[in-house]
C-alpha cells in the first residue's frame, strides 16, 4: 500500500465488442483507455474479435466518484441463426461495463431497473454495509433507482464482479446476460508491477456456459441443459467460442486475464491447447502471496482468477481451452476460448517473486461452526434449511458480532453433486479441503470456494467494519441454480 497499512494485514497482525456480430457490442458509458491515462501513459489498445467491456465513466459530485447503471433488456438474433433470444445487461442489452476503483474513494452506484420486474445488484466480493450488499433485501422496482454508496475499503487489488441476487431469480436474471465486472486497484507496488494497463494488457475475460432451449429462450434449470433441442454456446465476453475462437493481439510481452466465471451451474476448467504452463497471481479476493505455476485451472460458478500468459517465448498463438463440467463433474464440452498473440519483439521484465503477505488469523478461542450442504430431490439446504423465502432466512440467520473472528466447516454430504460456498461481506481463508492443508490459490484470499462431493472444507474469517441490526449478508452456493432452489442461509453482524 501506499500510505496506509492494508486492512486485513493489519487486523491479522493485531491478532496474531470488437469485431463480432455473434451479440451486441458490450455497451457501456465508457472511456476508451487513452482518455483513462495521460498522454505519457497512454498504451496501446489490444486488437482482435475478442469484445473488451467498456470502462464505466465516473461523474464526481463533491468528491464522491459516481458510476451510473441502467438494466436494459435486448435481443439476440445472431447466437442461433433464424432464433430471436430475450437478454439483458447494464447500460447495454447483454452483460455491463467494468467498473474500475481504488482503494479509499468514495463511490455511489446509481442503479436503475429499466427492466419489467424488480431486480437487486450485488457487488459480489466487495467488503461493504449489508445496507449496500444488494442481496434480496435491496430489491430495485421496475422503474426505481438504487443509490448505494460506500468508501472502497477492500485493502486488497481484486477482481470482483456485480450481478442481481434476488430471491429466487437469481438464475432467470443473470442467464439473460446481467453481469459484469469489477476492478479494484490499491496502489500497491505488487499490482503496479503486473500488466494494469486496462484494454491493453490487462483483459476482463467473463465465460458463460449457457444453454439455449428450443423455445428460445437461456436455460436456467440443470435439465434444460440436457433437454431434447437444446443447443449449448460457451460465451466469452458475450460472444460464442463455440462458433469461432475469439483473438486476442496484445502489444506487449505479457498479458493479465481477469477470469470470471459467470456460467449458472458449470464449472470450467482451463489449459493451454499445448499444455504449456502459465502463472496464476490472483485468486478471487487478492493477490496470490506468489505467483504459482499451473498447467490448468478450475474456476466454479462466481469465482475469479488472474493469470497471466508469457507471449514472447513462441512465435505461435497461445489458446487457452475451456473443459465445461457439469454439477457431477461429467464434461460437458471442451472448446477452444480465447486466442492470444503478441507483438512484441522483446521479453517482458520477470515478474515479482512476492505479490503478498496473508497473515494467518488467531483463531484462538474462535467460534467454530458447521454447515452441511445437502438435497432432497430438487430442493437444496444448508443445515436442513431451504432458504427459498425471506421468512425462513430471517427465522434461521447466522448470528455474529462485530470483529468476531470465527472458523467454519463446510461439509458436501453429497455424493455425486458437487457444490461450491460464497460468503458475502468479507473474505475468508482456507485452512484445508479434504483433510489436506490448503496449498496453491489456496493460500491467499477467497470468497467463493468449490465443495466437492462427500467433502469438507475449513475456512476462517474476521467480521470487520460493518455491522447491522436490520440487513443481513448472504452464505450460499454460487450454482445459482441451487441457490434459487434453497441452498442460501442469511449472516447477521451485530454490533454487539
Amino acid at each position: 500500500m501506499q500510505t496506509k497499512l492494508k486492512r486485513r494485514h493489519l487486523l491479522a497482525g493485531i491478532v496474531g465488442l470488437a469485431g463480432s456480430a455473434a451479440l451486441v457490442k458490450i455497451a457501456g458509458s465508457g472511456t476508451s483507455f487513452a482518455e483513462e491515462t495521460t498522454a505519457a501513459e497512454a498504451a496501446t489498445p489490444a486488437t482482435g474479435t475478442l469484445p473488451i467491456p467498456d470502462l464505466l465513466t465516473a461523474t464526481d459530485e463533491d468528491g464522491v466518484s459516481v458510476f451510473t447503471l441502467g438494466t436494459q433488456s435486448g435481443t439476440n438474433t445472431s447466437l442461433i441463426s433464424g432464433k430471436s433470444i430475450t437478454t439483458a445487461g447494464y447500460n447495454g442489452t447483454f452483460l455491463g461495463p467494468t467498473i474500475k476503483v481504488t482503494d479509499g474513494e468514495t463511490v455511489r452506484f446509481d442503479v436503475t431497473n429499466n427492466l419489467d420486474d424488480e431486480t437487486t445488484v450485488h457487488w459480489h466480493g466487495l467488503h461493504i454495509a449489508p445496507s449496500n450488499d444488494g442481496g434480496p433485501q435491496n430489491t430495485i422496482a421496475a422503474g426505481a433507482t438504487w443509490s448505494p454508496s460506500t468508501t472502497i475499503n477492500q485493502g486488497e487489488a481484486c477482481t470482483l464482479w456485480y450481478h442481481p441476487h434476488g430471491l429466487g431469480t437469481t438464475a432467470d436474471q443473470v442467464a439473460l446476460g446481467l453481469a459484469g465486472m469489477m476492478i479494484v486497484d490499491d496502489g500497491s507496488t505488487a499490482n503496479a508491477s503486473l500488466p494494469n494497463s486496462y484494454g491493453a494488457d490487462d483483459i476482463p475475460i467473463i465465460m458463460q456456459s449457457t444453454a439455449i432451449t428450443s423455445a428460445a429462450a437461456f436455460g436456467i434449470t440443470n435439465a434444460s441443459f440436457t433437454a431434447s433441442g437444446v443447443t449449448l454456446k460457451f460465451l466469452v465476453n458475450g460472444v460464442s467460442a463455440t462458433d469461432e475462437t475469439p483473438t486476442l493481439s496484445v502489444a506487449y510481452g505479457r498479458v493479465r486475464l481477469r477470469l470470471l466465471n459467470a456460467s449458472l451451474t458449470d464449472s470450467i476448467t482451463l489449459a493451454l491447447s499445448d499444455g504449456a504452463t502459465f502463472t496464476q497471481v490472483a485468486s478471487d479476493a487478492a493477490l496470490l502471496p506468489s505467483p504459482i505455476s499451473i498447467s490448468s485451472l478450475r474456476i466454479s460458478p462466481g469465482e475469479r482468477a488472474e493469470i497471466v500468459l508469457d507471449l514472447t517465448s513462441s512465435d505461435a498463438a497461445a489458446t487457452l481451452q475451456a473443459t465445461v463440467r457439469n454439477t457431477t463433474n461429467g464434461t460437458r464440452y471442451t472448446v477452444s476460448m480465447l486466442s492470444v498473440s503478441s507483438t512484441a519483439t522483446t521479453a517482458a521484465d520477470t515478474l515479482p517473486t512476492t505479490l503478498n503477505t496473508v497473515t494467518a488469523l488467531d483463531t484462538t478461542g474462535a467460534t467454530s461452526r458447521t454447515f452441511t450442504l445437502s438435497n432432497s430431490g430438487g430442493t437444496f439446504l444448508i443445515n436442513g434449511v431451504a432458504g427459498t423465502s425471506m421468512a425462513t432466512m430471517e427465522s434461521n440467520a447466522v448470528m455474529t458480532t462485530l470483529n468476531a473472528i470465527e472458523q467454519w466447516t463446510i461439509t458436501n454430504s453429497s455424493t455425486t453433486i458437487y457444490h461450491n460456498f460464497h460468503l458475502h461481506d468479507v473474505p475468508f481463508q482456507v485452512v484445508s479441503v479434504g483433510g489436506v492443508a490448503a496449498s496453491g490459490a489456496n493460500t491467499g484470499w477467497r470468497d467463493t470456494i468449490e465443495v466437492p462431493p462427500s467433502t469438507s472444507v475449513v475456512i476462517r474469517m474476521q467480521f470487520t467494519d460493518y455491522a447491522d441490526n436490520e440487513y443481513m449478508y448472504m452464505l450460499h452456493c454460487h450454482n445459482v441454480i441451487h441457490e434459487d432452489d434453497g441452498m442460501m442461509l442469511a449472516l447477521m453482524v451485530m454490533s454487539s
